[in-house]
């Protein structure tokens, strides 16, 4: 790859010839290995969806087929577009007549379609007809993508264009492009850590889930878009419940499989994939969702995934509400702006930085990291809303929720890949580019990574979580961690909260980077993190954290306790290895244990050691739905590489020979004490 200046704006030329390319970008790949450029335009809709705010529950399915139609209608236009003359992608009047103004009347039919669904039931809105028409974008005016000094080659360097076009960037031709990203070194602190109140619920329960090792995946939303294959454009990585597609019911969630070690967890986790753009096909490379919308490249499959549920600084909370749905960020903030943005990027050693809008470049033994912060205030009535969003809100920056809202305990994702950074200097040839699916117009921009939840916690079991969150203790399915503390040092109490940002700090033990004995720390995973700090609240979508521009004070429900990893930060403060005497080595075969009586226990470590796996995606039916996994067992909650490190016989033999001696020494001594006594007699 090369970077080159053409278009209106930087963009990648790309020399790996891939499936998607062809199909999706229209820029099929020539026997020279060139590919014919695509400039960075994007086509620009009002989001109907977030808009829709009151639809009547007999209206909801109707007008949900109908949302999805429109997204499929803007992702046929911006293929058009990639598609279309180099003078009509940076023209928006050229563009019209092709492209935009069959937009608007496909558009227009459907919010027709949409009005009168929801007529039918209550009173037909007016005014749908304004959210028709789309813009369309040029490259040279697309946020996020202007070059930088550091970023752009010198004019010897760069790539010669073919015929006069941009080049393509990333690997399915739209994106993501080098000014994604920037060096996490680079980025001030900017999280700050709230001292919590006397009344807060300071514990923490962790869900230990795995990480998707068996390729769970489809490109379906059932919370946006149920019943509709396809419906996300883009593929999402599942742990806990088994069988979420589309076409899902609530009662086929409850009735599900789960990866979560406490079988009473078949809750359903799920976020877009990250790919490598390394030329590789996946098996979706020819599908709806994969390659043919763009997203193109090696799925990684996370090296950690830390589930927590975290409490309120202000007071205690109330149970979530079985089949609660939230989501949290805005997969359509490329185009729709950051107001429900909450992406939250950073690397493992430096999470008091966090990024919305950059991808981090992360300094060498340091891993990327992306945070979820959810919605942690609930309206006390419904488990969705008709946007998605209503329904919760985020708290104050002071901690309390608005009025009307009660708090819940606030799900933190944290997860955590193994990747490189990529070399931007050769536009990711060397080294590749990362980045998230997403739709296609959103072009893989960071700020649209975005996270889904629906509870399907037993009652029981959410009744211990909020006992255990309200109580002040650190809970999980293998111990209890004891009170994590309610005083203001954030690192009061058995269990040790979250190291103050940039010390390295962990627990009760601040500063070495190194684990944590006594206690467990915060989140639920024993210390090691390479001494990491506290990542982004990342909940507040007014928030624009980026390299030029600290987050603002975020609200107070937000310090995430990083888990444990054995990497170098990059800093000089490793983490201590696990004693490998501790790890026990998973049965595969075995099913999944009856969880204990008492399942407010003290978090285990998750697996650190599971990237170099090469994910497979789930295959994949008519429908598009991906299909069931025929296992069922949870995966290991430990470590999965092998508790003996050596194996050979020299080595068995070293290890055994001085226990040989030992026995020899023994026999030894025991014949001439029976010599001796008979010599007595």
């Amino acid at each position: 790859m090369a970077l080159m200046l053409g278009g209106g704006g930087l963009v990648v030329a790309n020399v790996y010839a891939s499936a998607s390319e062809g199909g999706w970008g229209g820029q099929g790949a020539e026997a020279t290995g060139q590919v014919k450029a695509a400039g960075m335009a994007t086509i620009d809709c009002p989001d109907v969806g977030t808009q829709l705010t009151q639809v009547p529950e007999a209206a909801r399915a109707d007008v949900d087929r109908e949302l999805a139609q429109l997204d499929q209608q803007i992702a046929a236009a911006y293929q058009q577009l990639q598609q279309a003359a180099p003078e009509i992608r940076q023209d928006p009047v050229a563009a019209d007549g092709p492209i935009m103004n069959p937009l608007k009347d496909k558009r227009k039919a459907t919010l027709d379609r949409v009005a009168d669904a929801i007529g039918r039931a209550g009173n037909r809105p007016e005014g749908l007809d304004a959210l028709a028409a789309c813009t369309m974008r040029p490259a040279e005016s697309a946020p996020g993508d202007s070059a930088s000094a550091e970023s752009t080659p010198p004019a010897a360097t760069q790539a010669p264009a073919d015929n006069g076009q941009a080049p393509a960037p990333g690997q399915g031709g739209n994106g993501p492009v080098a000014a994604d990203y920037v060096d996490i070194n680079s980025v001030q602190p900017n999280v700050p850590n709230p001292a919590k109140g006397s009344d807060a619920s300071g514990g923490t329960f962790t869900s230990e889930c795995g990480v998707n090792e068996n390729g769970l995946r489809n490109s379906d939303n059932v919370i946006v878009a149920p019943g509709v294959s396809n419906g996300a454009h883009h593929f999402h990585d599942y742990v806990g419940n088994q069988s979420n597609t589309a076409f899902a019911s609530d009662d086929d969630l409850a009735k599900a499989a789960t990866s979560c070690v406490d079988q009473g967890d078949k809750s359903t986790y799920y976020w877009p994939v990250l790919r490598l753009q390394n030329g590789k096909q996946e098996k979706d490379a020819g599908a709806p969702g994969g390659g043919t919308e763009g997203n193109a490249g090696e799925i990684v499959t996370p090296k950690q995934v830390t589930i927590t549920f975290e409490g309120n600084p202000r007071g205690k909370v109330t149970a979530m509400p079985r089949l609660l749905r939230i989501i949290t960020g805005d997969a359509k903030s490329f185009v729709n702006g950051p107001a429900n943005a909450n992406a939250s990027w950073s690397c493992t050693g430096f999470e008091d930085r966090q990024l919305k809008d950059k991808y981090p470049i992360c300094p060498a033994g340091s891993d990327v990291v992306r945070t979820f912060r959810f919605q942690s205030c609930w309206d006390g009535r419904n488990t969705d809303s008709a946007n998605h969003r209503t329904h919760v809100a985020f708290a104050g920056q002071d901690g309390a929720c608005a009025a009307g809202f009660e708090p819940i305990p606030q799900l933190v994702q944290r997860i955590v890949y193994d990747v490189d950074a990529p070399s931007l200097n050769d536009g990711g040839a060397t080294v590749p580019l990362f980045a998230v699916d997403s739709f296609p117009e959103q072009q893989h921009k960071p700020v649209t990574d975005h996270g889904d939840f629906i509870n399907v916690f037993d009652d029981g079991l959410m009744n211990e979580m909020v006992d255990c969150i309200n109580s002040g203790r650190t809970c999980g399915p293998r111990g209890d961690g004891g009170d994590n503390g309610n005083g203001n040092d954030n690192g009061g109490g058995d269990g040790g909260a979250t190291a103050n940002p940039g010390d390295g700090g962990n627990g009760d033990n601040p500063g070495d980077g190194g684990k944590n004995e006594g206690g467990q720390n915060g989140g639920g995973q024993n210390g090691g993190d390479k001494g990491t700090t506290a990542p982004s609240e990342g909940g507040n979508p007014d928030d624009t954290a980026t390299a030029s521009s600290p987050a603002e004070a975020p609200r107070t429900d937000a310090t995430v306790t990083p888990t444990g990893d054995t990497k170098n930060d990059g800093r000089g403060n490793g983490a201590k290895q696990d004693d490998p005497a501790k790890t026990t080595e998973p049965d595969a075969t075995r099913p999944a244990q009856a969880p204990k009586a008492d399942r407010t226990t003290a978090p285990a470590e998750q697996a650190t050691e599971t990237a170099g796996a090469t994910p497979s995606v789930s295959a994949t039916d008519s429908t598009g739905a991906a299909a069931v996994p025929q296992t069922t067992t949870p995966p290991p909650a430990t470590g999965t590489e092998p508790q003996t490190s050596g194996g050979s016989l020299a080595e068995t033999g070293a290890q055994l020979w001085p226990a040989a001696i030992g026995v020899l020494l023994a026999l030894s001594g025991l014949v001439m004490f029976l010599r001796a006594r008979r010599l007595r007699y």
